[in-house]
């Protein structure tokens, strides 16, 4: 009989577009630290939420406890003791951290009625095995982050899970907390527990696991002993590939004049000491990984969040104070990460999503010139090629390719001296990832002035003509893209100082 507690065996599932995942295996014992590491997108939370039952796969099987298994739901995976944390905690900040605990499984008296000295004793006896301390009667939502955390922990243990996935579970911690986070680790694997630990970070890698399975691009790369490798090896299976031709050549302009200067930005409680600058013609590339600071630093910039100290620059002039309106007003554009959320308004036309940016400058007092803006925006249809029946279509209807076309065609319109672009081709195939690509080089060979925000390392290579690396809410190093190779990025982007 196999000693593996968990077998996934050629796991494959794929969405609209995408092979999320491709004849992956993966298998992990009693009692083991297992990290499953990987860039953004490679299929990591995909394989654990096929394990947890929130999603089935296409084709392959899952063995649990030597037997073949089909998990209809979560709830039918923590019912077999296997349990998933999630980045989002899934708590009720209203109740006590005992009341989620045992959220609607709360021990019962004869009569139906909850048996609260049972559910604070359980509770209690949970979190003393784990060496956890908490206030069993504090509401959640008077709690931090990492206590939150714990909550979550022994929420899974009070469901007998014998298989806890942890989902970046350092990206809410940091310090002390992420000590106490792998204090609590070393107890449940004590204690028999599996931990399926899934993290961008590779100093975590060698902190707390035993064996590491690296995926990239919904594939499997390998299996190794943590003991057998270091970091340089698993950030070369992580990143294992050629960088394509899809990407626009670069043309250096001999005249540049400077755009925005940032010196000594803090921000919240992540960005700090955040100094740069950025040209007119200029590609800046930001890369880091989850939790580095970058859509931070773009909300920072774009006046959506607060700039706490530190003073910024925009064609020489000082800014005081900032917000979305006065931004906007001055010619810098922001395309979000989250397209679906804060790019688009769905239930309108192609046209009032054109523009939506600049209706100052197509009214007559309080009335929108209604032929201006349809000549606008046949204008940016054209030129953005964006694919679409009429100008009327709702935008909810348009590809996802066309609808970030939409989005930054809606920028264009402001005549931008600076564009923040966050995550510009996420979520695009190729064909659209192409088009992008070459419409952000024409917008440089204009002039503009461009941030951006990417997690694929080969577009921040490709489309720089400067890259910017963060870690933990500071820039960690600058790289030629003609010089850099994603192998030295990842270094920088997990705190290395050494540079392969």
């Amino acid at each position: 009989m196999s000693k593996n507690i968990v077998e996934m065996q050629q796991i494959s599932k794929a969405f609209p577009g995408v092979q999320a995942l491709d004849m992956v295996d993966f298998t992990c014992t009693a009692g083991e630290v297992h990290a499953v590491v990987g860039e953004n997108g490679a299929g990591k939370s995909t394989l654990m939420k096929i394990l947890s039952g929130a999603y089935k796969p296409d084709s392959g099987s899952i063995i649990y406890r030597g037997e073949k298994i089909s998990f209809t739901s979560p709830r039918d995976a923590q019912r077999h003791g296997i349990a998933i944390i999630y980045q989002e905690f899934n708590l009720l900040p209203d109740l006590t951290v005992a009341e989620n605990i045992f959220l609607g499984r709360e021990p019962q008296k004869k009569m139906g009625f909850i048996d609260n000295a049972q559910l604070y004793e359980r509770s209690e006896g949970l979190l003393k095995g784990l060496g956890m301390s908490l206030d069993l009667y504090a509401l959640v939502a008077e709690l931090g982050v990492a206590k939150q955390q714990m909550v979550e922990i022994a929420k899974a243990l009070s469901q007998n899970a014998d298989v806890i996935m942890m989902d970046e579970p350092s990206a809410v911690v940091s310090g002390k907390e992420l000590e106490s986070l792998f204090s609590i680790i070393r107890s449940l694997k004590e204690n028999g527990k599996t931990v399926i630990y899934i993290s961008h970070r590779i100093d975590e890698i060698f902190h707390i696991a035993e064996r590491a399975t690296v995926l990239k691009d919904g594939k499997l790369v390998g299996t190794v002993n943590t003991s057998d490798v270091d970091k340089a090896e698993i950030i070369r299976m992580m990143v294992g590939r050629n960088l394509s031709e899809t990407f626009p050549p670069r043309r250096r302009k001999a005249e540049r004049r400077e755009v925005l200067s940032v010196e000594n930005l803090c921000s919240g409680t992540l960005l700090r000491n955040i100094t740069f600058k950025i040209s007119s013609g200029e590609i800046l590339g930001i890369a880091g990984l989850v939790g580095a600071g970058r859509t931070e630093l773009a909300r920072a910039l774009f006046g959506a969040d607060p700039v706490d100290s530190g003073e910024v620059y925009l064609r020489g002039e000082k800014l005081k104070k900032g917000s979305p309106k006065v931004s906007i007003a001055r010619g810098v554009g922001f395309i979000t990460e989250d397209r679906a959320k804060d790019g688009i308004v769905h239930s309108l036309s192609v046209r009032k999503n054109l523009t939506m940016a600049i209706l100052d400058r197509i009214k007559r007092l309080f009335f929108i010139r209604e032929r201006k803006e349809k000549d606008l925006s046949n204008d940016l249809v054209n030129q953005f090629n964006i694919i679409a029946p009429s100008i009327e279509q709702e935008v909810r209807y348009l590809s996802g390719g066309n609808q970030q076309k939409v989005i930054l065609a809606k920028w264009i319109g402001i005549e931008p001296s600076l564009l923040i672009m966050d995550e510009p081709t996420r979520g695009i195939d190729v064909g659209a990832k192409s088009e992008v690509y070459m419409l952000m080089r024409q917008l440089a060979d204009q002039g503009t002035a461009i941030i951006m925000i990417s997690s694929e390392l080969p577009e921040i290579i490709g489309m720089s003509d400067r890259i910017l690396v963060m870690h933990d809410g500071r820039i960690t190093g600058e790289l030629a893209p003609e010089k850099a190779t994603e192998e030295q990025i990842l270094m920088l982007a997990t705190g290395q100082k050494e540079i392969l």
